[in-house]
């Protein structure tokens, strides 16, 4: 399985709605982009998140089908539209487990 793992600062004046427009938005995807296994979204409750708010986990059967996701233009959308916007800083980890 790959696993991509990925963090996200949303900037501190965002409002709770839109941050929540972004999870759902990503949360959408599931069925929209068939390469997806599995896909895991939310809000971080840490107080060790070095300024992280949220974060995201997709499971994938293959690196191709990673790069499909990547591509693909549904997430290409969620991306322009309802992560971009808000997000300071975004940070990635992609692996095989």
């Amino acid at each position: 399985m790959i696993e991509h793992l990925v963090l996200f600062k949303v900037k501190v004046e965002v409002s709770a709605a839109d941050a929540e427009k972004m999870v759902q938005g990503l949360r959408s995807l599931v069925g929209r982009v068939t390469s997806i296994q599995e896909l895991r979204c939310g809000t971080n409750f840490s107080n060790r998140n070095q300024g992280f708010t949220h974060g995201l986990l997709v499971r994938f059967r293959s690196r191709s089908d990673l790069d499909a996701y990547v591509d693909h233009p549904e997430h290409q959308r969620v991306v322009a539209e309802c992560v971009r916007p808000i997000v300071e800083s975004i940070l990635v980890v992609d692996f095989e487990s």
